[in-house]
């Protein structure tokens, strides 16, 4: 089998060279897990502090020189910030060129739709850089898209700005569909929540990019070349996480330190691969190149 840039090497004595053995008890080659996705919040950190064993993961996706990517539905900030924060803030030290924001897979899913165009855009740095990046103009002034995100200041006449031009012709486009996010003073208003008020004046619903749309996955796999029958999605939410990563095609692992508990899990019509209590139980998988399934 020849292997590409992306395939680690298979080291002598590790799991990934024994045979599983399926219900009849017939010897079965394990797949392998060549590239890792992960969540961010509730997955890595919590608000800013660090969750233990997401350093120790990292760390060792790096050591074996394993491709992934951190994932993360908020559009503020842009890779280089949030790469300053995880370090300054938990010690977690993350390249910039390994996290993926909503932001991104936006702009991209832009680019890839109508390259050249024009947007108004509500919404913080990580969302405005990453559509300047695509060489859109950004304007006011009959636009292709409203293209909304996250903010802590929106502002009325942004939102009413939107409003119109949405009611013109523009088409709209969303980062995520999270209706409230976390911060240390309690919960805010996120993208969905916003959406939905310009989606009530205006009749139109908008497109969402983020997860649980599995688009961010597929545009997450293209980013570092990875193929889904050989990568895994950690997350903490059933209903983006893992949705989505599944609807990708990949297996998934659920954390139980974030928003779904353990014996939440029962009320989904579908399940993860794996469930674990944190991060740190996902370490050793790294090492072996494998995921062995929950039974």
């Amino acid at each position: 089998m020849t292997r590409t840039s992306w395939d680690p090497p298979v080291r002598a004595g590790s799991s990934h060279d024994v045979p599983a053995v399926d219900h009849d008890g017939d010897v079965t080659e394990p797949r392998a897990v060549h590239t890792w996705l992960t969540d961010m919040d509730g997955v890595l950190v919590r608000e800013e502090d660090p969750i233990p064993g997401a350093k120790e993961f990292i760390a060792a996706l790096r050591e074996q020189g394993v491709p992934f990517l951190v994932l993360t539905n908020n559009s503020i900030f842009t890779p280089r910030d949030l790469r300053v924060r995880l370090l300054r803030s938990s010690g977690i030290d993350v390249p910039e060129q390994s996290i993926w924001t909503s932001a991104l897979a936006t702009a991209q899913f832009l680019d890839d739709q109508r390259p050249g165009g024009s947007a108004y855009v509500v919404g913080e740095t990580g969302l405005t850089a990453a559509v300047h990046d695509i060489g859109y103009v950004m304007t006011d002034q009959d636009p292709d898209y409203v293209v909304l995100g996250e903010t802590r200041t929106y502002s009325f006449e942004a939102i009413t700005r939107a409003i119109r031009l949405i009611n013109d012709g523009a088409r709209f486009i969303a980062t995520n569909p999270d209706p409230s996010g976390p911060s240390t003073q309690g919960m805010l208003p996120a993208t969905g929540s916003v959406a939905a008020l310009i989606s009530t004046a205006t009749g139109r619903q908008p497109y969402f990019i983020g997860k649980p749309n599995p688009l961010m996955m597929r545009s997450a796999l293209n980013r570092i070349d990875a193929h889904s029958e050989t990568t895994v999605m950690i997350g903490d939410r059933m209903d983006t996480d893992i949705i989505s990563g599944l609807e990708a095609g990949m297996r998934t692992v659920l954390v139980a330190t974030g928003a779904t508990e353990r014996h939440q899990v029962q009320d989904f019509p579908y399940r993860p691969t794996k469930v674990v209590d944190s991060i740190a139980d996902v370490v050793p998988y790294v090492a072996q190149h494998c995921l062995p399934e929950d039974t």
